[in-house]
């Protein structure tokens, strides 16, 4: 083991470090990267957000993680890898935003965190001495990102793996636009496990005092009702919009999908027009 991958006997408190991917539990990828960042920082805290992302769903993983890494202390290195382009000419990176890290591949995993945080500061991954050695061509989370993420907690300053970026791959902005008419055009951006559909409609788009003027459309259904819990006692109309934990509007179904009322998946356009 490189010297520089030795634990840091000084840390006043364990780090965190969080695992996000498509792994999935069945098979070894998981926990062979548990085992190399223990490895290096056995103090480290690790924390699964999840394994079950959609295999090689950038986009769910950029959702999932813009709305997991606020729940985490400063100084979290969030492990990210959703990698379709894995042995590929991807760049591995870090990302330095919010007081935490970010690791895993340039493909806009982070898109959405370093939209939000305007701070943000990347780095392309080029020192390979703190690279597992030799480098699998099929296995970056274990052998790049794992061995990356630790060295970070164990107090490795991101500026010494690599070199600065501005040209980091992102996705298209949730930022919604104005339509034609005065209406907000947006999008489906989530389909979470109930079948809820969020859309990328904030606060900024609907005040409280509007909602009960504003109107969504989406695949052919008009939807007027806003709710504030999902089991609300329901009125005539089956699909509702809410408020959702992650902050966006979600339209949703009591007891049932949405998106299987609406027949429609991730992507398909929403529109929000308000009554004066």
């Amino acid at each position: 083991m490189h010297l520089k991958h030795l634990p840091n006997s000084m840390s006043s408190k364990p780090s965190v470090l969080t695992l996000l991917t498509d792994f999935g539990v069945a098979d070894y990828f998981v926990g062979a990267m548990k085992g190399v960042i223990l490895g290096i920082n056995p103090t480290a805290q690790i924390v699964d957000i999840t394994h079950e992302i959609a295999r090689q769903d950038i986009e769910a993983a950029a959702f999932i993680l813009l709305n997991s890494y606020r729940s985490f202390p400063s100084g979290t290195v969030h492990v990210a890898v959703v990698d379709p382009g894995v042995g590929s000419t991807r760049r591995p990176i870090a990302v330095s935003a919010a007081e935490q890290f970010f690791v895993g591949p340039d493909n806009g995993s982070f898109s959405y965190v370093m939209d939000r945080e305007p701070g943000c500061v990347v780095f392309h991954l080029t020192a390979e001495e703190y690279f597992l050695n030799p480098v699998s061509q099929t296995f970056h989370g274990r052998d790049v990102f794992a061995p990356v993420a630790a060295a970070i907690s164990n107090g490795v300053a991101i500026s010494k793996l690599g070199t600065k970026v501005k040209d980091a791959v992102r996705l298209a902005s949730l930022a919604p636009t104005v339509g034609s008419r005065g209406s907000i055009e947006g999008r489906v951006i989530h389909i979470d496990h109930f079948g809820n559909c969020i859309t990328n409609f904030t606060r900024e788009q609907i005040k409280l005092s509007q909602e009960v003027h504003a109107r969504i459309r989406i695949n052919g259904k008009k939807i007027k009702s806003f709710r504030q819990f999902y089991g609300e006692e329901p009125s005539c109309e089956k699909l509702f919009a809410i408020w959702g934990s992650a902050g966006f509007l979600e339209v949703a179904v009591r007891n049932g999908s949405a998106a299987e009322v609406l027949k429609i998946e991730r992507g398909e356009r929403v529109s929000l027009l308000i009554d004066s």
